[in-house]
């Protein structure tokens, strides 16, 4: 029988915990902690029945996993994925890739000279509607897109108690409502109809108690010729998000809250709704394990590569600087 893949999950948050548990879904890998707290690490071992666990990412490193998982806060993604990667283990790191772009050239050449998987966690691209969204658009059914629309709220303390002493907090680990939620809605816009290439936005902090970073963005932007608009909130008690592409020839929309897709493409028409995909939020995650580790065994592309996410990332930090200057600013 062969040996499953030894898979490191490091940092044993509310998300390092949720990589535990759907990797162990998969069945295909041995998964082993890392996480400094011991009491975090013990729970998190114990919940999810883990035989193994490291206090120390040097003693992590050293056990020489196949695979990781990095969960940690942002401005410490980079930094832990170049050793890892110099150690010869293929990474998914969680969004965002991080919080400044020290260190990600390096990164990508460190890649792309061993040639190994480097991935980027932007969940949304695991949805089963949202990649046949794309394949829509991709195909030219609609013709060009011309604007995009995405609209997005949810109430943060309700699913996340403890964010005023976790990674949220502070933009420099990070925290805020650009780097923490609007950066997966960007991500996938991109993925739908190109790069970013100018934002400018404006951003608040507005209602979260006990943080003093943005919970409420709107930015307009541009990915080339698509014009684009983004309104997001993290206080909201609906949560619920739409992603609108218009066309030349008719519209396409995502729903996170219905886990489906729709389109239309005669005025005054119905919207013509596709099967729902209703996912619980782990198995979401599993699509996505499941997809990351087919692109290390070489069956598939990466869901986000690294290249995408360092885009993103770029994106991220034009936005954080235009809510500073008030100026449209370039990724």
């Amino acid at each position: 029988m062969t040996k499953r893949p030894r898979l490191l999950v490091v940092g044993g948050g509310s998300i390092g915990e949720r990589h535990v548990r759907c990797f162990l879904q998969t069945q295909r890998v041995e998964v082993v902690l890392c996480e400094s707290n011991p009491k975090v690490r013990t729970a998190v071992a114990q919940r999810c029945g883990l035989m193994e666990s490291f206090g120390d990412f040097d003693a992590a490193l050293a056990s020489q996993p196949d695979i990781a998982v990095i969960c940690t806060p942002a401005h410490l993604h980079i930094s832990m994925a170049t050793e890892l990667i110099q150690a010869g283990t293929a990474v998914l790191i969680e969004k965002p890739l991080s919080v400044t772009l020290q260190g990600a050239d390096e990164l990508l050449a460190f890649v792309e000279a061993r040639q190994l998987t480097a991935c980027v966690a932007y969940v949304y691209r695991a949805h089963p509607a949202l990649q046949a969204m794309r394949q829509a658009l991709g195909s030219d059914r609609f013709g060009s897109a011309v604007q995009l629309v995405a609209v997005f709220g949810q109430n943060f303390p309700f699913y996340r108690p403890a964010y005023r002493e976790i990674y949220y907090g502070q933009r420099s680990t990070g925290g805020g409502a650009i780097q923490d939620a609007l950066t997966h809605v960007i991500n996938a816009a991109q993925w739908l109809v190109g790069p970013v290439t100018e934002v400018t936005v404006d951003a608040a902090h507005l209602v979260l108690h006990g943080v003093t970073v943005e919970d409420t963005v709107h930015m307009m932007a541009r990915h080339a010729n698509v014009l684009a608009n983004y309104s997001l909130n993290q206080h909201q008690c609906i949560d619920e998000g739409t992603l609108t592409v218009i066309c030349e020839r008719g519209m396409v929309r995502y729903e996170t809250h219905h886990g489906r897709w729709s389109w239309a493409d005669h005025p005054q028409g119905p919207w013509h709704i596709e099967p729902t995909a209703s996912l619980q939020r782990d198995e979401l995650f599993r699509r996505q394990a499941d997809a990351f580790l087919d692109a290390v065994e070489g069956k598939t592309q990466p869901l986000c590569s690294l290249q995408e996410g360092i885009q993103t990332l770029r994106v991220n930090i034009a936005a954080l600087r235009s809510v500073e200057t008030r100026r449209w600013e370039k990724p």
